[in-house]
């Protein structure tokens, strides 16, 4: 597999992620967007380039690089059951998704294709669908595996009325993302082709668990994503927590990653001057890479969520100025 080469003489990359994951050109023209992130369930049957996005490989022609987040989680689609396709002559059946995630009290909990179904050879056929889809895209993405393993465990999960601990999930994860990429890399993904795995990187220990050594020499960035829900949360310290325990408590081959944070963003409730807090990121990004630990290289805004611009006019104007600055080029 390629090894990512960046370093710290290279301009980081602004990104973006539009609500939904719709179409950015439009709020991408006349800046600096470099980057972007969209989300896809191995449970759909068109995952690359997506359904009805074209503009997807357009951008991606055009130079833009693809954070694409693969996910075990089902996101609702009436295809909850079993499915039978075939992918280049041979027949698959994946069995309905088994697990719950997100096991938030009070809430609906979305089911995901179980970590058990992954290692044991169930799910294959989603993979052999996507890898097919990604053959003729045309050029080579970052596979993001999962989009926060933190969010997904923190409650706990349950796979065929089974349950297990947010430790448990975290072990568990480990297995069936190592599992994955055995599964891609053994079948030749297309030139340019990196891995990652996701996490919101809330919560120190999780983060060590989901980043042993072993799993981190199979991967080629480091993740984390970044916001500020807070009054007085400031950019640099948003960025900073993650990088910080990262820098404590995992080894070389993981501080010798790049970062993608694939979601960063203000929630404009907390801090209603988000054009303000935008400004701050190039000087957060470049102080943070010149200090020791992991170069961040990529940052995607998430517009979308707790990121959702405020006015979308103004969010935009602070996005393209800072991405118009160093450490962004």
């Amino acid at each position: 597999m390629p090894r990512v080469t960046d370093t710290v003489s290279q301009p980081v990359l602004g990104g973006y992620y539009l609500s939904g994951g719709a179409d950015p050109t439009a709020d991408m023209a006349g800046g600096n967007f470099r980057s972007l992130t969209q989300y896809r369930s191995f449970a759909d049957g068109y995952i690359f380039p997506g359904y009805n996005r074209p503009w997807l490989i357009k951008l991606g022609k055009a130079g833009v690089q693809i954070n694409m987040v693969l996910e075990l989680k089902h996101y609702g689609a009436p295809n909850a059951g079993p499915q039978t396709f075939t992918v280049d002559g041979v027949s698959y059946t994946v069995p309905a998704p088994a697990m719950t995630i997100q096991q938030r009290p009070g809430t609906t909990w979305p089911k995901a294709y179980g970590y058990n179904q992954v290692v044991g050879g169930e799910c294959d056929g989603l993979f052999a669908r996507a890898l097919s889809q990604y053959r003729t895209l045309g050029f080579g993405v970052n596979i993001q595996i999962a989009s926060e393993l933190d969010t997904d465990h923190e409650f706990g999960t349950t796979e065929s009325g089974k349950a297990y601990t947010w430790a448990g999930s975290d072990w568990r994860a480990v297995q069936a993302v190592n599992y994955i990429l055995t599964w891609f890399k053994a079948r030749t993904p297309p030139p340019g082709t990196t891995f990652s795995v996701g996490v919101g990187g809330f919560d120190r220990a999780c983060y060590q668990r989901t980043h042993p050594e072993s799993l981190m020499s199979r991967l080629d960035f480091l993740h984390w994503n970044a916001y500020a829900t807070a009054a007085g949360q400031t950019a640099l310290a948003r960025f900073r927590r993650t990088k910080d325990w990262a820098v404590a408590d995992l080894g070389p081959v993981a501080l010798s990653r790049p970062v993608i944070i694939a979601e960063y963003g203000v929630r404009v409730a907390e801090i209603p001057n988000q054009a303000a807090w935008i400004a701050t990121v190039p000087a957060a990004i470049g102080q943070l890479n010149a200090e020791r630990g992991p170069w961040i290289a990529r940052t995607n805004y998430f517009n979308s969520g707790w990121g959702t611009l405020v006015p979308k006019a103004a969010g935009l104007a602070a996005l393209r100025a800072a991405y118009a600055t160093r450490p962004y080029v």
